[in-house]
């Protein structure tokens, strides 16, 4: 969830159509890197609005239940050596893909404090309401090559919600997931266990501040490296998508175990946020913060000029591929709807006046 909002464009005035037909499509955006390789946007550092938890059966709490102590093994001893496929696949519960959880546990949480958001409830129709690995695919899609996605966009109250939607090739891929890449999966949950890590991932007792997100830790794993091809390799593509990750919600620190091929940590390492970049500054083909920032702002105002009808039944599909533009299409109710029913009737319940459709200024 964006806390700032973002401003709707006011370069574009949208012509009504006819309440029986679908607005028409908006114009593409492109993703060439050149073409946003200015300065760094104005980004306000984020602040916590709250907290919830999924328990081990995906269910909802409205609290930090699941939120734990980063513990890390002591700098004087031998290397942590944790074994990451210890309890595989035994123990391992994978989450459910079939089931599409969307915007949900975020619409819960946002239903159980409607009325005490800072600013009172008309803040919430300035904001976009997503999920943080959303924006992250949005920060990193000038310098993606392999992977598209679709984000399913509907405007309820003047809220923005963004909700990805599984693209053909990932579904397709999803479905034949060798047992490597399961195994994978499960190391990484593995060493989050280790590091007594939560969702998001942990606290650090330590840190300086004891303020979200400035005390919180996003635990990673990776192989090891041991050629300068490699570390160029994950400087480039893997720290990429670590920094997009933590940069958007304020996390200061990644800390990284590295495993070797047997599937033991034999080394951790602490990346602070703040400094990946500086393993590509000197890196023509590396990546670089400000395009990566100026895209997703980009994205977001085409997004907010583009979904202007106040409907939750309607859609704006946008969707991209290595190598081309964002492109947008508009659908009615299934399959891309996605506010659910629970979520829309008590939104709507109690409101002092009709939802009045935004219009660009």
């Amino acid at each position: 969830m964006d806390p700032r909002g973002t401003k709707r464009g006011a370069e574009k005035t949208e012509v009504a159509e006819p309440r029986n037909k679908l607005p028409r499509p908006a114009p593409s955006l492109p993703t060439d890197p050149a073409l946003y390789s200015g300065p760094f946007p104005f980004y306000r550092r984020p602040s916590e609005l709250g907290c919830f938890s999924l328990d081990a059966q995906r269910q909802y709490h409205g609290d930090a239940r699941a939120l734990r102590y980063y513990s890390p093994p002591p700098t004087n001893g031998p290397g942590p050596n944790f074994d990451l496929r210890d309890g595989y696949p035994d123990r391992y519960q994978p989450r459910d893909e079939e089931v599409q959880e969307r915007l949900d546990h975020l619409l819960c949480w946002l239903l159980e404090h409607r009325g005490r958001l800072e600013g009172g409830p008309g803040w919430l129709a300035e904001a976009i309401v997503t999920w943080r690995g959303h924006l992250t695919k949005l920060l990193t899609t000038p310098y993606e090559r392999q992977e598209g996605w679709q984000l399913a966009a509907s405007r309820f109250q003047g809220t923005l919600y963004l909700s990805e939607v599984e693209t053909p090739n990932a579904r397709a891929q999803r479905l034949a997931r060798p047992p490597l890449l399961r195994e994978l999966m499960y190391m990484g949950y593995k060493f989050e266990q280790y590091m007594c890590a939560g969702e998001v991932d942990c606290t650090d007792p330590q840190a300086p501040s004891t303020q979200p997100p400035t005390c919180y830790v996003e635990l990673k794993t990776s192989k090891e490296m041991h050629s300068p091809g490699q570390w160029r390799s994950f400087y480039r593509h893997k720290l990429l998508k670590w920094w997009a990750q933590s940069f958007l919600p304020g996390v200061p620190n990644v800390v990284a175990g590295f495993r070797n091929p047997d599937g033991f940590v034999s080394s951790l390492k602490t990346f602070p946020t703040m400094k990946m970049f500086e393993y590509v500054r000197n890196d023509r083909d590396g990546w670089n913060p400000s395009v990566c920032m100026n895209f997703c702002a980009a994205f977001l105002s085409f997004a907010q000029s583009t979904v202007v009808q106040d409907d939750p039944r309607l859609v704006h599909l946008f969707s991209w591929e290595p190598g081309g533009p964002v492109t947008v299409s508009v659908h009615q109710d299934a399959p891309y709807a996605f506010l659910p029913i629970w979520y829309v009737e008590a939104m709507t319940q109690d409101l002092p006046s009709p939802p009045k459709t935004p219009s660009p200024k």
